[in-house]
């Protein structure tokens, strides 16, 4: 059975996934349509969910569409860690008239939204956090699903490859949100993404899609002239028409009072990059690890925040480049970052 092939694309862009709002079927379908692939991110959603998104975005495009779905890992964090990190939020609690919400691990409905995506076969299907089994991505593969695995190193990409992925998105240390780092407990690498390019290409006989920090048409340009057939970009549609960002991440992005991003595992109890504001400041030094523990922890301050306009309690993930990222059409972010066009 033929399979979708990256390299076939008309412009060598993808869409990332942003879970938690920023993807929206309209943001993936129009990345589609433009000639790139836009991927729908599962993260957060119900199996259920998941099926109208990609329902939706099939109504909005005749292209080629992916799915992201965030592989299971075990918590790196304890109990007491992570109770002892919800005392230290009591005050966040209290500032914005909310409960803190219960921790709890799960995984994120894992097996139900490999059914959904057996069942509606987007084009491609891409992991993040880690690795499905070998016979997991054999039913992918036999449902005619391209499968992309991402990550962060060159062991993980050969574990990747050796496991039967299709093809990699190698996610360097610049790439706004969570990193895809295989291990819960390990620091994300820090290694440069053209050099960790480099190493991967040379490594694996895979197609290979670079991402983490690229918003322009030169960071498309360069990775692709290092070995990557194509580039993915996440911060450079934030401020699309179609993105679902917020009114406070939109805002944020916008704001020169924003001078820096940072990597805080102080939102979700796993290492991401974002917009250092006041509760990274406040809370990162003494956040545990413990993904999705921390993450529900902490969800209903994150809320409060948002609908206050206020962005000093949620997080607003951006990659390095965020001060590149422009508003404006899908379309026409694609004619930016695209290069010779």
């Amino acid at each position: 059975m033929d399979i979708f092939d990256v390299r076939g694309l008309r412009r060598p862009v993808l869409v990332a996934p942003m879970a938690g709002g920023p993807s929206t079927p309209e943001l993936a379908a129009a990345g589609s349509n433009a000639g790139g692939l836009g991927f729908l991110a599962a993260g957060y959603l119900t199996a259920d969910a998941l099926a109208e998104r990609i329902d939706a975005a099939r109504g909005l495009t005749t292209e080629p569409l992916g799915v992201n779905l965030f592989v299971p890992q075990p918590s790196a964090g304890t109990s007491e860690q992570i109770q002892a990190y919800a005392a230290e939020l009591a005050g966040e609690a209290q500032r914005y008239g909310v409960e803190l919400g219960t921790p709890r691990f799960d995984v994120d409905a894992w097996a139900e939204k490999l059914d959904v995506v057996n069942d509606l076969r987007p084009e491609v299907v891409s992991f993040t956090f880690g690795l499905p089994s070998a016979s997991e991505l054999a039913r992918l593969r036999g449902a005619g699903i391209t499968t992309v695995g991402t990550v962060t190193t060159p062991v993980e990409a050969q574990a990747a490859v050796a496991r039967g992925v299709d093809a990699l998105v190698v996610q360097g240390p610049g790439a706004g949100g969570h990193r895809g780092t295989f291990d819960p407990a390990a620091t994300p690498a820090s290694e440069p993404l053209d050099q960790l390019l480099v190493e991967v290409v040379a490594a694996v006989d895979v197609p290979v899609i670079a991402a983490g920090g690229l918003v322009s048409a030169e960071d498309v340009a360069g990775v692709r002239a290092a070995g990557a057939v194509a580039a993915q970009l996440g911060t450079a549609f934030l401020l699309a028409d179609e993105a679902g960002s917020s009114p406070v991440h939109r805002a944020a992005l916008q704001n020169p009072e924003f001078t820096e991003t940072v990597v805080t595992r102080s939102f979700s109890g796993r290492y991401a990059r974002g917009l250092r504001n006041r509760f990274i400041t406040e809370h990162d030094a003494q956040a545990p690890l413990g993904y999705p523990e921390i993450h529900y922890l902490t969800s209903p301050v994150r809320k409060a925040s948002v609908a206050a306009g206020d962005p000093q309690a949620t997080n607003v993930w951006a990659g390095t480049g965020w001060r590149q990222a422009r508003t404006g059409s899908v379309a026409e972010i694609f004619d930016r970052v695209t290069p010779g066009r």
